[in-house]
């Protein structure tokens, strides 16, 4: 999937995520939201959107959001100002691929169904452990394809239609495991009906 495709696709999807993706990875968001309100200090969602899981961050983080997208954007903002989520720090229109924050910025990095979107996960992923402290921790969210079955039939089939609807169904765990640096440290399986995981993996300490 091309960035324009991406731009474009959630342009057209901006007016109607909150009821539509939006519903469906609401799960996903309020399991991720809780691990991370059990830590301390600097957040950066990757793929902030519109903001749908800004709500649910502890008072006592200091989050900084960042999307592609001005449209998601735009929402996101008006969300956090008619909450008064003091939390969120900054929210800034920004390439995944090419993050404009210095080495070991955050001890928490979150991508919520986001990973599937992005035109190089794997480079999205090498800037999200160059920003990470030792020891912080990457908390995903998303679905991966399925390795049998019918689910798996319907993810191929629907894959070409990536650049249309959005997101790569056919998208695999192993795109996000390729960093050294990073080791699995929790993986379960999520509603709805378990097609999503979230999946937590640390930085290494530096010796």
């Amino acid at each position: 999937m091309d960035i324009k495709a991406v731009e474009e696709s959630y342009a057209r999807w901006a007016p109607v995520y909150d009821k539509t993706f939006g519903a469906v990875t609401r799960s996903g968001r309020r399991r991720a939201a809780r691990y991370i309100n059990t830590r301390q200090g600097r957040v950066l969602e990757v793929g902030v959107g519109t903001g749908l899981s800004l709500r649910h961050y502890a008072p006592h983080l200091q989050v900084t959001g960042i999307d592609f997208s001005h449209d998601m954007l735009k929402k996101a903002q008006k969300k956090v100002q008619e909450l008064g989520l003091s939390q969120v720090k900054e929210l800034r229109q920004m390439d995944a691929r090419c993050l404009d924050f210095p080495d070991n910025s955050f001890d928490t990095v979150a991508a919520m169904h986001v990973l599937s979107v992005v035109p190089d996960p794997e480079q999205v992923m090498r800037e999200i452990t160059r920003v990470l402290k030792p020891g912080g921790e990457v908390v995903i969210t998303n679905h991966f394809k399925s390795g049998k079955g019918v689910r798996a039939s319907l993810e191929k089939l629907s894959a070409p239609l990536a650049n249309v609807i959005g997101w790569h169904s056919d998208f695999a765990l192993e795109s996000v495991l390729q960093e050294d640096r990073l080791k699995i440290e929790r993986q379960e399986s999520i509603p709805p009906f378990g097609m999503m995981t979230f999946l937590v993996l640390g930085k290494q300490q530096t010796m």
